[in-house]
């Protein structure tokens, strides 16, 4: 067996490693494993809503097939010669989905929210076919959500997003460790590494040991297949599969490494996020539309997640995936404070998808933001955390960041 990285490397290896474990003891010691009563905070949906996510999973279901099946015909091959003469076939994707739009935030209701928060994200979207979706992770406020159309919409595959999910999946059955050197057939590389490079076969091999009840399990727990807002009109459903998705497909392994045969929102993502980034609350995200609501508004908990000991280990690599990983093209915008985050690239039905979840960790307080992209060739997940890093830079020159005295930006509302 070799390491996951060449011998000569090992040294800068190490001290990598070594950078981000100091970088994170501040967030290690930040994050909040105080829970409140949980007697008074449990949610549930409405029979309306109940009523609505029913009909939504068998749609869904439906349609997830159909998306199946047309992954397997959205790619073209090309004839070309190889070595010695031989002919192979190179596959290229067709793409008919555009990459911009002529205003993405036409239609949005932005009453409810934070106008500096909402111009720094229309700034860095431009004109993108995407949204952004900017969350307080200290109650489940949703600060800004530009193109809420699409953040509303029933999503897209996770893509590579997903390996949050799984790892914390993974950590929790104690099956590794993020330090723990998984086999990967002549190789070795643990989570660290995996979440930054955002490694296929190690979520792959991951998913395989987890099986598809347990990856299915922590998938829900974590708000996949639900409703992440709560009575936010316009909001649909991502679902995730009753069964694993057949082995001609990929199985779990696939499921665990693409999310393949799930659909995400960007509100379950950032629901997501937000958990991590306050210490294991799965909050009901809430978009107050006016200025009774944003004065009124009360946090509403959907669950209570025992990942607390777990946020440590799985920020690490979330951490290295900005400073070194596939979301390094962040640090080309922001530098000014820690950002944790998650790419993901893939395509389906000639779109491509790209996606970034991350929150910012300063020591005024955090914020959640989710990116999610489509279009053709020019979408991307390290595009996404690109516009991520215009997004965080917008609000640091705005001095969002230092100048809060407390970890909400208080909404200027005119009525």
């Amino acid at each position: 067996m070799i390491s996951f990285v060449p011998i000569r490397n090992i040294k800068a290896a190490l001290t990598a490693t070594l950078v981000l474990l100091l970088a994170l003891s501040s967030f290690a010691a930040t994050v909040s494993t105080r829970h409140e009563s949980r007697t008074n905070h449990k949610v549930r949906e409405t029979p309306s809503t109940e009523k609505r996510m029913a009909a939504a999973r068998h749609s869904h279901a439906v349609a997830g097939t159909a998306a199946l099946a047309s992954k397997r015909t959205s790619k073209s091959a090309i004839v070309v010669a190889g070595k010695h003469g031989k002919k192979r076939a190179r596959y290229y994707e067709r793409f008919t989905a555009s990459s911009f739009l002529s205003d993405p935030a036409a239609g949005d209701i932005t009453t409810g929210e934070d106008p500096m928060v909402r111009e720094a994200a229309i700034n860095a979207l431009g004109s993108m076919n995407g949204t952004v979706v900017a969350i307080d992770p200290s109650n489940g406020r949703i600060l800004a959500m530009v193109n809420q159309k699409l953040a509303l919409s029933s999503g897209a595959q996770p893509c590579s997003t997903i390996k949050v999910s799984v790892a914390l999946a993974a950590l929790s059955e104690g099956i590794v460790t993020k330090d723990t050197p998984v086999n990967l057939g002549g190789w070795k590389m643990d989570m660290n590494q995996a979440l930054a490079h955002s490694n296929n076969q190690y979520f792959e091999a991951l998913g395989r040991r987890l099986g598809f009840q347990k990856v299915s399990f922590y998938a829900h727990q974590f708000g996949l297949g639900e409703l992440a807002g709560w009575n936010i009109n316009g909001e649909h459903l991502g679902t995730y599969p009753t069964e694993e998705i057949p082995a001609s497909a990929g199985g779990v392994a696939k499921m665990c490494s693409f999310g393949e045969g799930v659909s995400m929102t960007p509100l379950q993502l950032g629901a997501l996020m937000a958990s991590i980034a306050n210490g294991g609350t799965l909050y009901y995200l809430q978009h107050p539309t006016s200025a009774i609501e944003v004065s009124s508004f009360k946090p509403k908990v959907k669950r209570y997640l025992d990942i607390a000991p777990l946020i440590p280990q799985v920020s690490v690599g979330m951490l290295g995936a900005t400073q070194f990983g596939t979301a390094r093209s962040l640090r080309t915008n922001f530098t000014s404070e820690q950002v944790l985050g998650k790419t993901g690239t893939c395509s389906a039905a000639g779109t491509r998808f790209g996606w970034f979840g991350s929150f910012a960790n300063s020591q005024y307080g955090r914020i959640v933001t989710v990116i999610f992209l489509r279009g053709d060739h020019a979408v991307y997940g390290p595009k996404a955390a690109e516009l991520a890093g215009r997004f965080y830079r917008n609000l640091d020159e705005q001095h969002y960041f230092a100048g809060r005295a407390a970890p909400v930006h208080t909404a200027t509302l005119h009525k």
